[in-house]
């Protein structure tokens, strides 16, 4: 059985990068949103086993989409791990009492990053 990874980021390249190297896991099926909104969306209909989170997007930042999925049932209890450039003790402290399951680096290392996704996944 595969697991879904939803990334939510809102610049293309890095979501085309990130996309290419989870799929060298072959037990994860991806999916890529560009923004906040589109990627609430994606959640509820999907139902992502794990949500890769950008920090910060226009509009609705990471910290703000957690929120609206932390309040609808149907996406509650979907793990989110951030991803973000502010990687000192205290933001990454912060975005985990936001709930996060975790804080991944950017730019993050493309060979690293599904062992990194499988990690989070296994809890």
């Amino acid at each position: 059985m595969s697991s879904r990874i939803l990334y939510i980021d809102d610049e293309d390249d890095i979501r085309e990068v990130a996309e290419m190297a989870l799929e060298l896991d072959p037990s994860f099926a991806v999916r890529t949103c560009g923004s906040g909104r589109e990627g609430l969306a994606a959640a509820r209909d999907w139902q992502p086993h794990l949500i890769l989170l950008d920090v910060m997007m226009p509009e609705l930042d990471g910290p703000g989409v957690l929120e609206i999925l932390r309040h609808d049932p149907a996406t509650a209890s979907i793990p989110v791990v951030f991803i973000t450039a502010r990687t000192q003790a205290h933001e990454v402290e912060r975005l985990r009492e936001l709930g996060a399951r975790g804080v991944l680096a950017k730019p993050f290392d493309a060979m690293l990053i599904a062992g990194q996704v499988r990690a989070f996944l296994d809890g």
